[in-house]
């Protein structure tokens, strides 16, 4: 485009003007810069601040990271060094018009005006805060003036802190006070933390946060606030010298509203592949803008900082005339729960079932890396898989090490359109201190391939009761000492390497087999199958059972039982 502003022997300059930055904003902005010398950039910030690591906020709260100058990335001076950017700080936007193409914002106790060629809205979202007495003590955590008061708080020495909220921030603000020494209860309204994982996989998180003394309360939510503590809807109180709210954000929306832009159905700004909103000349991205969803196509909202960035780019890309691939969400997220890994891409096993969309769940628990080397460490994997495209729908990962790593690739497969089956196919990185001659990533594949192609049929943790109810039998296939240690309740034990030996004793009838982790399990269902048994496999086997809303409710029944 920038040819396209050349004009007897000169360019034309324009005026970009954008609103926010960080992320989005400041990633629009450099890269306008890069591809246009001539024209002028103006951002407007309303905060202090306009490029600084907001992710890195909660470790500034926990002392992890302790100079406040290391979570700058930028400052107004240094932008316009390298980049020669109008920044403005300070500068809140109070009015978009469209007609005349000009925004109006408070800077200083003045009011502004500034025209533009090209507008980008970045506002980001607004933390949400229940309309509830009391609530205005409660601190929330989205720039560093945040921060900075968040700190002061703690640096009072609190003996309690209540934290309202079991997502992303809240559990990393969990950690991070603990680390201070605070004692500190999280508080979630729904029944399990960390909302994009599915039960048997949150439980996981719920005993680390447990085990490292953070209190925890679920399906529970706040009522009142009182001055050193906070009242939940079922009547409890709970101690809150410091409040923090972590519920959640909203996109921040009332400019756009304001200029008669479209706003979808998820609360967003709604824009195009190009992140142009209804108004040609102005685009949106970041929190406050809806994205694709990379499965259904819909509209979506991801507030995640690689995606601000991503679109930030594409923005100054399509102002600039080059060509542009339209990025859609997957919502790949990664959370650090003390020494636990906790990743996740793609929907979720709820929100396949809210949809109705057909899906598969595989689990398996493989070992970070070869476990004849020292130092292997155990996860937990889940994969969903279209049972009749054989596409990946969504990953989620639990783990103390390698986690990371194997949920990126399979992120990276379903970007690329890999089916569940060709995981087997990846040609990874293998030395035993890494990974195994079959990575998690691979074993993933051929258990999919098993399953899919009907040669080893499984059941869900969630099925069990319904299979023994309807005349299934349950054989465990473990050695005695395993099944010593916990069970399912009714289950037969006859281990794998004696089911020859004792084919007299199998039941007949339907057999549903378990292990402990699912691959002794699916080797045992062969065999009785083999031998002409109706036999299916425990995907996961006991581990992920046991981990299930409905194991631990039945082992903590059985607890009881022997208590008495």
């Amino acid at each position: 485009m920038a040819e396209r502003w050349k004009s007897r022997g000169h360019k034309l300059s324009k005026r970009y003007v954008v609103i926010g930055g960080v992320a989005g904003g400041m990633s629009a902005a450099a890269r306008l810069r890069r591809l246009d010398a001539d024209s002028e950039i103006v951002v407007l910030e309303k905060s202090g601040f306009v490029s600084y690591a907001n992710c890195g906020l909660p470790y500034y709260v926990g002392g992890v990271i302790q100079n406040e100058e290391s979570l700058l990335l930028q400052t107004p001076e240094s932008l316009f060094k390298r980049f020669r950017l109008d920044v403005r700080v300070g500068a809140e936007v109070i009015e978009i018009d469209p007609a005349k193409k000009s925004v109006t914002y408070m800077r200083g106790g003045s009011l502004e005006h500034l025209s533009y060629d090209k507008l980008i809205l970045s506002p980001g979202a607004s933390p949400i805060r229940p309309n509830i007495p009391g609530i205005e003590r409660g601190l929330t955590l989205r720039n560093i003036e945040d921060v900075v008061a968040m700190d002061h708080s703690v640096s009072t020495h609190p003996k309690s802190a209540a934290i309202i909220g079991g997502g992303f921030i809240g559990i990393e603000l969990a950690e991070n006070l603990r680390h201070r020494g605070i004692s500190t209860m999280v508080v979630e309204a729904q029944d399990q933390v960390l909302a994009p994982l599915d039960p048997e996989m949150a439980t996981f998180v719920a005993d680390e946060l447990l085990k490292n003394g953070i209190d925890l309360i679920l399906s529970d939510a706040l009522a009142s606030v009182e001055v050193d503590s906070v009242i939940l809807a079922s009547g409890k109180v709970v101690p809150a010298e410091m409040l923090i709210l972590a519920i959640g954000v909203r996109p921040d929306t009332a400019l756009a509203k304001a200029a008669g832009l479209n706003i979808g159905a998820r609360g967003g700004i709604v824009v195009d592949a190009f992140n142009v909103t209804s108004n040609p000349d102005i685009y949106a991205i970041g929190d406050a803008a809806e994205k694709i969803d990379a499965l259904d196509g819909n509209a979506t909202l991801v507030p995640l900082a690689n995606l601000a960035n991503r679109h930030g780019r594409i923005v100054a890309d399509h102002i600039a005339g080059k060509i542009v691939r339209e990025v859609k969400a997957q919502g790949t997220a990664i959370v650090k729960v003390f020494d636990l890994t906790v990743a996740t891409s793609g929907w979720n096993e709820k929100r396949l079932v809210a949809a109705n969309h057909p899906y598969l769940a595989i689990h398996n628990h493989p070992a970070s890396h070869a476990g004849y080397y020292p130092g292997a460490q155990g996860m937990s994997l889940k994969l969903l898989v279209d049972p009749l495209t054989e596409q990946i729908l969504g990953v989620q990962g639990v783990g103390r090490e390698g986690v990371d790593k194997r949920i990126d690739v399979i992120a990276t497969a379903m970007r690329g359109g890999i089916t569940a089956p060709a995981l087997a196919d990846l040609e990874l990185a293998y030395a035993p201190p890494f990974s195994s001659a079959k990575d998690p990533v691979n074993m993933l594949g051929y258990i999919a391939e098993n399953v899919l192609s009907g040669l080893t049929p499984t059941a869900q943790w969630s099925e069990v009761e319904s299979l023994v109810d309807s005349g299934y039998t349950i054989v465990d296939v473990r050695t005695a000492g395993e099944v010593d240690r916990g069970s399912l309740p009714g289950a037969i034990n006859i281990p794998i390497d004696e089911i020859r030996e004792r084919q007299a004793e199998i039941p007949a009838g339907k057999i549903l087999v378990t292990c402990q982790v699912g691959q002794r399990g699916h080797a045992a269902t062969r065999l009785l199958r083999e031998m002409g048994h109706v036999a299916i496999n425990l995907d996961g086997g006991y581990m992920t059972w046991s981990n299930s809303p409905v194991g631990r409710n039945s082992i903590k029944l059985n607890k009881e039982k022997v208590e008495k």
